[in-house]
């Protein structure tokens, strides 16, 4: 008698994505490439220069055109491809852009989470969906670091859009058996962030170039970065969890390496790696931002068994080395 290994679980396994131009959605799109996963993506506008089509992998899957909020695509995507598991993960996720144009935002945002969460509801194949929050959800709270237990509070636009989408999805799950868990990570850092307002890609850039980086904040802000490939691969941890383990339905759960940096020592860390020299410019205009922001990831440990695979240092480095490469220099 004869024994075989079951194969690995993601092979072959139909996936669908949403988001996956973005920097999260680009690496995990190649995580689950390199676990030949068949993936489906859904695309609106096409970024030639996201890391989906650096790495290669977007020959490699099927790419769907349209808008997370078209409730009747989903339904098609999800029925004709057979998907079996959902990452949604497509938002608007700039606050500068929330704060000017807040209806969009929570437009995208929330009404986007529902579209999803209801063709999931009418597609019986689907067994598993991560729906990505974010610690922006929790709004600003005395108390730190943020437990799952925390309410949900935000209150400026962006971060209402999560608090709202949040909770959007538990009710799916309570309410309709939607087999979903729900992520909120800290800010994500990495090689593919093409936003070049965000802290790290437009600090890494204006160094590379010998220039002073701008902070639009006063440098104060506390928040709790996580390395995108960290974020890639607790997604695919949660949702591998969720299909094995129904009473993860309607949790949420912190990812994060859980250190607190202030704005200034990021960029310090940034700017000693490249040209320590450098000084930069401080304007101090940033508003509608919380101050202080810091997970417990205790929850995740200890029911998913997870940790961080990247040191943050570690992190930063792969992420100044993917922006070498990009820029040339």
């Amino acid at each position: 008698m004869t024994t075989t290994t079951p194969p690995p679980f993601w092979r072959d396994r139909p996936v669908f994505v949403t988001g996956a131009t973005g920097l999260l959605g680009s690496w995990l799109v190649d995580q689950l490439q390199r676990r030949q996963a068949d993936i489906v993506a859904l695309v609106r506008d096409d970024v030639p220069h996201s890391e989906l089509h650096r790495s290669g992998n977007a020959p490699r899957i099927r790419v769907v055109r349209g808008d997370v909020r078209n409730q009747a695509l989903l339904e098609r995507i999800l029925g004709e491809y057979e998907v079996d598991t959902v990452f949604h993960l497509a938002a608007q996720t700039i606050v500068g852009v929330a704060n000017r144009n807040p209806v969009s935002t929570l437009d995208t945002n929330i009404r986007g989470t529902w579209a999803l969460c209801e063709a999931v509801r009418r597609s019986p194949l689907v067994r598993s969906v991560v729906i990505a929050s974010s610690d922006k959800a929790y709004g600003s709270h005395a108390v730190l670091p943020y437990t799952e237990t925390a309410a949900l509070q935000g209150e400026h636009p962006y971060d209402v859009s999560k608090s709202a989408a949040d909770l959007v999805a538990r009710m799916y799950a309570v309410t309709y058996g939607v087999p979903l868990a729900i992520t909120r990570c800290g800010n994500f850092f990495g090689g593919g962030d093409l936003n070049w307002n965000r802290l790290f890609p437009g600090t890494i850039r204006s160094a590379l170039r010998g220039e002073a980086p701008i902070l639009r904040s006063d440098g104060t802000l506390v928040r709790d970065y996580l390395y995108v490939e960290d974020g890639a691969l607790a997604y695919l941890c949660l949702a591998e969890a969720l299909h094995h383990r129904p009473e993860l339905r309607g949790e949420a759960f912190n990812f994060s390496n859980e250190l607190q940096l202030d704005v200034r020592r990021v960029v310090a860390r940034i700017l000693a790696r490249i040209d320590p020299a450098i000084t930069p410019r401080i304007l101090g205009e940033a508003t509608h931002e919380i101050g202080h922001q810091w997970l417990s990831a205790e929850k995740a440990r200890t029911l998913l068994g997870w940790t961080p695979a990247f040191p943050f240092d570690e992190g930063l480095d792969r992420t100044i080395a993917w922006y070498r490469d990009y820029l040339g220099v």
